[in-house]
C-alpha cells in the first residue's frame, strides 16, 4: 500500500509535498489526515521559523497556543511507543506538543536540519518529498520575537490537500 501524499500550496504560490508514514505513527497519521481533509490547515500560517531548527504551524490562533478540538496519544518512545524510529532529520515532519507527552493535535513542525536530539520525544510521522527548497524560503522572511522566530510577515498555507 502507497503511503499517503499531501499537497501544501502557499499562499505565494510556492508547493511543497509531503509523505506521511503510518508505520512510524498510525494514530498521527489518521488525526492529520483527517484535519487536512476537513480543510483545517487552509489558510493558518507557519507562525514559529528557526535558523538550524525547525519551522512550526498549524496553530489556528497563530501564537504556538491554540490547537484542534482532539489531543491525540504520543507516539513516541518516551511515551511507550517504540514502533517510531523515524529520525528527525531534515525534511521530516512531526508534531509539536506541550509538555504533556499526549497534547499533540494540530500543530505540527518540519526539520531544517539533523533534529535527532528530539528523536524519542516527539511524534516523526513524514517526510517533505518534493518542494524543500519551498519550505527554506521561509528562512528568507524576517522574524523578531522569542528566538528569532516570529515571522513578520504572515507564512500563509493557502489550501492543504489530500493528493494520493
Amino acid at each position: 500500500m502507497k503511503n499517503t501524499i499531501v499537497c501544501v500550496e502557499m499562499e505565494n504560490g510556492d508547493v511543497f509535498k509531503i509523505e506521511l508514514m503510518p508505520q512510524y505513527a498510525p494514530k498521527t497519521v489518521e488525526n492529520f489526515v483527517n484535519l487536512v481533509s476537513e480543510g483545517f490547515y487552509d489558510g493558518l500560517t507557519f507562525h514559529r521559523v528557526i535558523d538550524g531548527f525547525m519551522a512550526q504551524g498549524g496553530d489556528p490562533e497563530g501564537t504556538g497556543m491554540g490547537g484542534s478540538k482532539t489531543n491525540i496519544p504520543g507516539e513516541f518512545a518516551q511515551n511507550g511507543f517504540t514502533e517510531n524510529t523515524l529520525s528527525h532529520s531534515r525534511g521530516v515532519i512531526s508534531m509539536a506538543r506541550s509538555m504533556h507527552p499526549d497534547s499533540a493535535s494540530s500543530q505540527f513542525f518540519i526539520c531544517y536540519a539533523d533534529c535527532s536530539f528530539l528523536d524519542g520525544q516527539y511524534a516523526a510521522f513524514g517526510k517533505v518529498t518534493e518542494g524543500m527548497e519551498n519550505v527554506d524560503k521561509f528562512l528568507a522572511v524576517k522574524r523578531t520575537g522569542p528566538e528569532g522566530g516570529t515571522p513578520s510577515e504572515p507564512i500563509v498555507m493557502k489550501k492543504v490537500s489530500i493528493e494520493a
